[in-house]
């Protein structure tokens, strides 16, 4: 029992001293040793370039040319909002690159320190530039957020636990009980809430992004109305996804549109570009 106390409270000081604040997010943010910036940012450029070096890279092209500028555009509305609220410098460790993939996934994707990917499968789904914003700035918001850094700790957790309990339990069948239990356990009541929690961040942080980079955040939950649509309906309960279900995303899009409309007028946007297909 005392082994068992003295793992909870080095876990109970481990977490309490690796937690920093967000400043999208105003959250003291889980971020163990070995997950900071100054040791992911590299190792995160690193597989993007083999990443690109291993795939279909499309460049020249009206496509191509629009995830671009679409990036450049999210990132100019970080740094922007960033420096209204006091955060100077915070996006200086950055590299922004944007690129499209021939890939017929329905998917994108940025890393940490802002290495973004679009694969062509998303753009039949997306349909105009506003949508593509949409995406943008959600996947956007996962790197500036510290998403990665989060999940790699949540990780670290999880094994640190994992292996706590094999070490205080000594009878094979309670370490039996106790592993099945708490792989389930920690994953279904703990990683996927938490992966959820962190889509409907990106969901809130992206609009507002969108917002100020002077596209319409109203056709965010358009186009998850088409993302729907093209799943065809297929896809786990909730409770067992990594992703908020299709109808809870969407409600809370049109909810937050008002309030990242509203963001955008403070700086300076008093109207959208024209949602027309591309």
């Amino acid at each position: 029992m005392k082994f068992k106390s003295s793992i909870t409270l080095v876990l109970t000081l481990l977490i309490f001293f690796s937690c920093a604040t967000n400043p999208f997010t105003g959250k003291s943010t889980l971020a163990l040793p070995g997950t900071e910036n100054s040791s992911l940012f590299p190792t995160s450029f690193a597989q993007y370039n083999q990443f690109l070096n291993e795939n279909n890279v499309i460049t020249g092209t009206t496509e191509a040319q629009m995830i671009t500028r679409v990036g450049q555009r999210i990132a100019v509305a970080a740094e922007r909002w960033l420096n209204a609220n006091g955060n100077q410098g915070y996006l200086n460790d950055y590299q922004w690159d944007y690129n499209l993939v021939k890939d017929d996934a329905i998917n994108a994707w940025c890393m940490p320190g802002g290495k973004i990917v679009f694969y062509t499968g998303i753009l039949p789904v997306a349909e105009n530039e506003a949508a593509i914003a949409a995406i943008m700035g959600h996947e956007v918001a996962h790197a500036l957020a510290n998403h990665g850094q989060q999940r790699m700790s949540a990780g670290m957790l999880q094994q640190i636990g994992a292996v706590a309990g094999n070490i205080v339990l000594k009878d094979d069948n309670d370490r039996a009980l106790f592993n099945q239990a708490y792989g389930v356990g920690s994953q279904v009541g703990v990683m996927l809430p938490f992966s959820r929690s962190h889509e409907t961040e990106a969901d809130r942080i992206g609009l507002i992004l969108t917002g100020i980079a002077g596209y319409n955040p109203d056709e965010a939950a358009n186009l998850w109305r088409r993302m729907g649509e093209a799943s065809g309906g297929q896809a786990p309960p909730e409770f067992l996804s990594t992703h908020p279900a299709t109808a809870t995303r969407i409600a809370n899009l049109e909810a937050l549109a008002p309030t990242a409309k509203a963001e955008a007028k403070k700086f300076g946007v008093q109207s959208f570009r024209p949602v027309t297909p591309y």
